[in-house]
């Protein structure tokens, strides 16, 4: 019978690889085998011409049957041909045949029909062992080896997700191209889904039993069929052919069957190649024997042998060329990611395995050039695949022309975008400067150094080994096995120190510790746990330390103590981590003990020597909270404490900083635990600590209170000692001191009289809130008497009073603190106080008058929704104060936010806030919209009005300020139609859920737009009637039956404006528009045909893209069309505006309705308008014409072979070039909504 063959024989010879080559024929009998073979030793002539660079030819032409040429030419040149072997006629028969086997009838006639899935779900089913089923079906093909063939090419078949089969009629009268443009045919699923990507647990493991069976395959065939002529040359052949297929399936199935096929055959050439050189030396050695001793039959075996492996390997090296140039030459640079990373993933396999004849530059630059594949796994592939190449030291001598040549991209590639390819490109290069030395210069390294401070930890961590190795191994580390204790000498821990601490102060690339720390934490941990070099480093007296190495090697003290004791990266910092394993509890709790044993001693010490220094005080203070503080009790260092307690209170009086007050009460808060035995010991000298500031203040404040005039030094001390109680305050209880009446006189005075530094203000009012705060906490339980809780809230009453008049005050610094306390009181002393039982607190409620609702939405006004600018590079002071006052006005909105969502404001007031949605949306955007989407989850019907109430005060102050005429062309109006575009979209995509919400939207904005009349007797339109244009942004959230009623009520409103003009006001004209089906299907389905929904028909080749014409242009901004993102295919449609309005089906009428987008904001969004959808009439298909639409479907267009670009490496530098959702007006709301609602 008659192989897959060709319906053209000739070879073809070509200097390009993806030219013709030999094809694979079989004669019916015991003809002669065309196969690709080679001469050398070597597995494939390598190709000089860049691949990439080019377009296959044969990779994008159409299936058709009379083309007269088959994907069988596409393998290798200067053909030598060899004798088929077929197997021997008295084979065994098969031990159990297969059920459903095509077997032998008597009279030699076979089924009609081939099995088809017999392979195939036991392969999916994957529970017998995969040697086993391959030997069943090697027992099968020797019994028949036509029907055994047809079984395991229709098992690869099937695996494509394809339910043709190829019969034997087929089989014998068709070419290879003939069978594969009917299996095309055949190939009409609804669904794009495909075994290998196929959802479901039944497909979650076909991937690797599909690739186990392959490997199997050529192992068990290794020594018998390998080198028979007939299955693996016409396998091969179907295999190249259906990997050249426009079906994603195919392309994909066989690709990957190919490419696991040839890692089989290269491990077998591997093989050959050892019992190859074995036999080499054999003969040798038996060469070499004398005359008497040589064995002239040993000889000829050893060269018969010889022969023989020569054979099998040039077998073997013309199947390996034959898919190499026939498939991987073509696929690697696939449309498809999948199949381009398999590629990458299999010829680093192969260079692994074969180094001798794989590790050259001819292959190596395939995996370089991919290197700037757009698609995150593909670079992924190749940075693994290198990884595994230069981590043998072996080979890096043959590694230095590609280093030389991808040596900056690989660099370049600790910038991707994405954070896993940017972790193995560090590790690569670790590798490189491990086993090539003078490779990386010093110029690629800097680059490298400040991803050390990267917010992704395992980034981090990569750069920080690669840090690690590059500065401090080199000089630590030791040399010989003998010199290995010397390590940890207390001399190479403070080289490494030094090392540590100048590359921190000269880089100038951060300003934290903590982060360098954590990033050589997994590489360096020994190292940087040795706080005894540490603090002798800290404490020695004639240390040549500057003041700011001082300060860095406490924040590294403090670091390196806190990374031990809890084990979590420092704020910012994210790890994908989500516990402790317990031999880490175990480790993490030791070290804690050590620590602590090590510090609590030197501590005191540490705190005299650097007293006066707040910088390197505040981070010592710290310490303590990564103590085991029982330690004190069970190792007897009671002694350690009464000089810790010494020194905090020796702190806390000098200083006045917050960071040092703060670091000083919360480590007094930490001992002063009941639980500790030392506890009474630690509350006597917070006593005496507490009556000392106390003391102090009450005699400055009379000092105060009774003089007129203050100088400056008793106005810094009443401050500092304000501050001081402060501080402890907001720790510790102090209400026994009664501080709230001083510090309330003290504001009466300020605010009535003025006289009052605002040094002392400011410190005066957080006294006070934490004052009433400890005061609510004894008062919360059900005990309270009614005559305290009247007090508590006569105290609150007074101190609202007093932040309200701050409000006013002319520095804004009182104002904002004023603002701070006030909007937590108002939210603690809100409505929510009594829920969950707690009934007995309501004379506490407190619910603000209108006179300071209104003051605090004035301050907002004032202070929040300034004039937004645009931040800088981050680097300049000026950056910083920028960012931090940023931070501080987004507090005060949040705070007001939180006053509204709570009921302690009314919900009205939010329409201050969301009428600044758009225009301060990379300001607030997050906090406006989550403030939204609380808003409509409270009252869903409010909030709808809400957001009208909006529109309408935007509207209002754009016409008294500009007027009537000429408004919708202002850019302040633009920037309306914008917002309202952001409300409509924060509907979501529940349509039913919202429709009475939009409808009612709707109606009270045409009653807006029409309120206001013009003058009698004027022919000019109303005011508000522009409002209209605001109102068509949510057209498109309307059902078809709700767009004909709001035509009808808006029709109505009109009758009654008597001065309409013979034609349509413009405003009117857009709304209506907005509002009409008819333009909607005209313009998406001209021919008035429904669209299909399962379906997908491409559009006009990608040649067309560029010949829109300006007019359509202008129709795509005119008619508001949304950028469609791409959906399931492979290739790269054309994109064409789809014009019109969705709509949905509602009960029985199924009504078809497009749903109308958006204006397309610049050339940016015009650029990735929607792909058109071509409308046919069902009734008008053709009898072959359905499917082969539903071919098409599946199919990509010939010339989108994927283009790899060198400046595509999507990198963290470059993503501004690109375009991003927030500049072209889109945020992640958007996108949602398109991918949910518009299709």
């Amino acid at each position: 019978m008659a192989t897959l063959r060709s319906s053209s024989s000739q070879s073809h010879s070509s200097s390009s690889p993806s030219s013709g080559s030999s094809p694979l024929r079989r004669a019916v009998g015991t003809g002669p085998r065309s196969m690709s073979a080679s001469s050398s030793s070597s597995v494939a002539v390598p190709c000089d011409d860049r691949d990439s660079d080019q377009t296959s030819e044969g990779d994008s032409e159409s299936l058709s049957a009379g083309e007269g040429s088959d994907f069988e030419d596409n393998l290798r040149r200067n053909v030598k041909k060899r004798a088929a072997k077929r197997p021997l006629k008295t084979t065994p028969v098969a031990k159990r045949p297969k059920k459903g086997s095509q077997m032998v009838r008597a009279h030699g006639q076979k089924e009609s029909e081939p099995p088809a899935s017999d392979l195939f779900e036991a392969v999916k089913a994957a529970k017998s062992d995969m040697q086993s089923l391959v030997d069943e079906w090697l027992d099968s093909y020797k019994q028949d080896q036509d029907a055994g063939f047809l079984e395991l090419i229709n098992f690869f078949i099937r695996s494509c997700g394809c339910k043709g089969t190829v019969t034997p009629e087929m089989f014998k009268k068709m070419s290879n191209s003939e069978i594969i443009q009917q299996l095309t045919e055949q190939f009409n699923e609804d669904s794009g889904d495909y075994p290998l990507i196929a959802p479901g647990p039944s497909w979650k493991k076909f991937q690797g039993s599909f690739c186990e069976f392959v490997r199997t395959l050529v192992y068990r065939c290794q020594y018998s069929l390998l080198y028979d002529g007939f299955p693996m040359d016409n396998l091969i052949s179907l295999l190249t052919g259906l990997s050249d297929s426009q079906v994603r399936a195919f392309r994909h199935t066989s690709t990957l069957a190919a490419m696991k096929l040839m890692t089989s055959l290269v491990r077998v050439a591997f093989q050959l190649s050892l019992h190859k050189d074995n036999n080499q030396r054999q003969y040798e050695t038996e060469r070499n024997k004398g005359p008497g001793q040589r064995a002239p039959e040993r000889l000829e075996s050893l060269l018969e042998k010889r022969k023989e492996l020569r054979e099998h390997q040039e077998e073997i090296e013309g199947m390996m060329n034959a898919l190499f140039r026939g498939v991987f030459v073509h696929r690697y640079r696939d449309v498809l990611p999948e199949i381009r990373a398999i590629c990458i993933e299999e010829i680093g396999s192969w260079i692994q395995s074969y180094s001798t004849s794989f590790l050259t530059d001819s292959y190596l630059k395939y995996i370089g050039w991919t290197l700037h594949d757009k698609h995150r796994e593909v670079r992924l592939k190749c940075l693994k695949a290198l990884k595994g190449l230069y981590g043998n030291r072996d080979w890096t001598a043959r590694l230095e022309l590609f280093t030389s040549r991808f040596k900056d991209r690989l660099v370049s590639m600790v910038m991707d975008r994405e954070y896993d390819v940017a972790v193995e490109a560090v590790r690569l290069l670790t590798l490189i400067l491990k086993n090539m030395e003078g490779m990386l210069t010093e110029a690629d390294c800097e680059s490298i150094y400040p991803v050390v401070y990267a917010s992704n930890r395992a980034l981090a961590s990569a750069v920080g080994e690669f840090l690690y190795w590059k500065l401090f191994c080199p000089e630590c580390e030791t040399r010989t096995v003998g010199e290995r204790e010397r390590r940890r000498s207390p001399r190479s821990q403070r080289t490494f120190f030094h090392l540590l601490l100048s590359f921190f102060v000269e880089s100038e690339l951060h300003y934290h510790a903590a982060y360098l720390v954590d990033s050589l934490w997994d590489c360096a941990g020994p190292q940087l746990k040795d706080w005894e070099s540490l603090t002798s480093l800290l404490l020695e007296k004639d240390q040549n330390l500057g003041d700011v190495q001082e300060s860095t090697l406490t924040e590294i003290l403090v670091s390196s103590v806190r990374q031990a004791s809890e084990g979590h990266p420092p704020v910012g910092r994210v790890t994908g981590r989500k516990g402790l394993t317990p031999k880490e509890r175990k480790i993490q709790a030791d070290d804690k003990v050590k620590l602590t044993e090590h510090l609590i001693p030197l501590l005191p010490q540490l705190l005299a020597k650097f007293s006066a220094d707040a910088e390197k005080v505040a981070p010592l203070l710290q310490l303590l909270n990564y103590f085991d503080l029982n330690i004190y009790c069970t190792r007897r260092l009671e002694k350690h404490l009464e000089l810790l307690l010494q020194q905090l209170q020796e702190v806390v009086v000098k200083h006045a900083e917050p960071a040092v007050l703060e670091a000083g009460a919360h480590a007094l808060y930490l001992l002063c635990n009941p639980e500790f035995t030392f506890f009474s010991r630690v509350d006597f000298a917070r006593s005496q600590l507490v009556d000392l500031l106390t003391d102090r203040f009450q005699q400055e404040l009379e000092e105060l209170l009774q003089s007129s005039f203050l100088d400056e030094d008793e106005v810094y001390s009443l401050a500092a000692t304000l501050k001081r109680l402060s501080a402890f305050y907001n720790a510790h209880d102090l209400t026994r001191w009664e501080l709230y009446e001083p510090c309330y006189r003290l504001l009466r005075k300020a605010v009535d009289t003025g006289e009052v530094p605002h040094q002392v203000i400011l410190p005066a009012l957080t006294l006070v809130y934490f004052s009433i705060l400890w005061t609510l906490t004894h008062v919360s339980g059900s005990d309270a008497s009614q005559k305290q809780l009247l007090n508590l809230k006569g105290r609150m009453v007074a101190f609202c009073e007093l932040c309200q008049n701050c409000l006013s005050d002319v520095d804004p610094e009182i104002q904002e603190q004023a603002f701070v306390l006030l909007s937590d009181l108002l939210l603690i002393f809100g409505p929510q106080m009594i829920v969950g039982g707690r009934e007995f607190l309501r004379p506490l409620v407190f619910i603000p008058e209108a006179t300071l609702q209104s003051e605090l939405a004035s301050f907002l006004m004032d202070h929040v929704f300034i004039q937004p600018g645009g931040l800088g590079s981050g680097h300049s002071q000026e950056d910083h104060l920028q960012i931090e006052q940023l931070h501080q006005r987004r507090r005060l909105l949040a705070g007001f936010c939180k006053l509204l969502l709570y009921g302690v404001l009314e919900m009205d007031a939010a329409s201050d806030v969301f009428k600044h949605y758009n225009k301060f949306y990379n300001d607030y955007g997050d906090i406006i919209k989550e403030t939204l989407t609380r808003a409509r989850q409270i009252d869903r019907s409010h909030c709808s009005r809400i957001l009208l109430l909006s529109l309408k005060q935007l509207y209002t102050e754009l016409l008294q300020e500009q007027g009537p005429q000429g408004l919708n062309e202002l850019p302040a109006f633009i920037e309306m139609r914008d917002l309202a575009r952001r409300f409509a979209l924060s509907f979501g995509p529940q349509q039913l859920q919202n429709r009475d919400l939009v409808v009612m939207l709707h109606k009270e904005g045409i009653r807006f737009s029409l309120s206001e009349l013009p003058p009698a007797g004027s022919s000019s339109q109303p005011p508000n009637l522009a409002f209209l244009e605001l109102l068509s942004e949510f057209s498109p959230r309307l059902f078809h039956q709700d767009k004909q009623l709001l035509l009808s009520y808006l029709e109505k409103c009109l009758q009654h404006v008597s001065q309409a003009p013979g034609r349509p006001w413009g405003p009117v004209t857009t709304y209506c528009q907005s509002l009409s089906p008819v333009e909607s299907t005209a313009e998406a389905n001209p021919q008035g045909y429904p669209r299909s929904k399962k379906r997908r028909i491409e559009g006009p080749s990608r040649r067309h893209r560029e010949d829109i014409s300006a007019s359509q242009e202008e129709s795509l901004q005119l008619n508001s069309i949304p950028p469609t993102p791409t959906l399931t295919s492979t290739a790269v449609k054309s994109r064409q505006p789809l014009g019109g309005l969705e709509e949905m089906e509602e009960g029985g009428g199924s009504e078809l309705a497009f749903t109308q987008g958006q204006p397309l904001l610049g050339a940016q969004r015009l650029r990735s308008s929607s792909p058109q959808h071509f409308q046919t009439p069902l009734n008008s298909l053709g009898p072959g014409l359905g499917s082969r639409l539903t071919r098409l479907s599946l199919m990509e267009e010939d010339e989108e072979e994927v283009e790899i670009q060198n400046d595509s490496s999507e990198e963290w530098q470059g993503t501004g070039k690109q375009s991003s959702p927030s500049e072209h007006g889109l945020d992640l709301l958007d996108f949602t909504e398109l991918n949910t609602e518009d299709f």
